[in-house]
């Protein structure tokens, strides 16, 4: 007779997605799982497998459900730097505010954990860099395009600066930076590289 499922592993992924987000891997162990899902060691593990495999699986649903959305609509379109700036406004408001503020970002809290050792997980880590950097030079390039980009600047230079901005505002945001420093911050980056400071 097969298995049958009595919970939704969907939902009990997004618990894990966000036990691991708010505390990291380090200081999240098998019994707190078990007791933020309510179900047992030997369920947890014959669906998802160890501790190991859960996280690499919460880290893909958070890339699929909360990276990636962003990344798309800063790409989207021909917008150039209303889009980068609409971009990090999105991405200061959801870390300072609401139900996940001061959590960080998962994928930076990675970068700056001991996960990033696992080979699997720098996988994971260099994926979501390079979608992060491909928007933001797809964005840029659109800016280019019309004409709003200081002159001299260089889109590929300009998306490496701004994706590691990116992890800043995620780290400093979890740190308790100000919101309005963050913005201040961001508003002198972007001023640098384009042709006029944005309204």
């Amino acid at each position: 007779m097969p298995d049958i499922k009595h919970f939704d592993p969907d939902e009990t992924l997004d618990t894990v997605v966000r036990l691991f987000w708010r505390r990291g891997v380090a200081t999240t162990g098998v019994q707190d799982i078990v007791t933020a899902t309510g179900l047992n060691r030997s369920s947890l593990y014959a669906t998802f497998g160890g501790k190991q495999e859960l996280y690499l699986a919460a880290l893909h649903r958070y890339r699929e459900r909360r990276s990636r959305p962003m990344f798309r609509r800063l790409a989207e379109g021909d917008r150039g730097l209303p889009a980068v700036a609409e971009f990090f406004d999105s991405l200061i408001t959801v870390r300072c505010s609401g139900e996940y503020a001061r959590w960080g970002c998962m994928v930076a809290n990675a970068h700056a954990g001991a996960e990033n050792g696992d080979p699997d997980v720098r996988a994971v880590l260099d994926r979501h860099h390079q979608e992060l950097r491909d928007a933001l030079h797809t964005a840029l390039t659109a800016a280019e395009t019309r004409g709003q980009l200081a002159a001299g600047t260089d889109p590929e230079a300009a998306a490496d600066l701004l994706a590691l901005l990116a992890y800043g505002v995620n780290l400093r945001s979890r740190a308790g930076a100000d919101a309005q420093a963050l913005r201040r911050t961001v508003t002198a980056a972007l001023d640098s590289i384009g042709r006029s400071p944005l309204a």
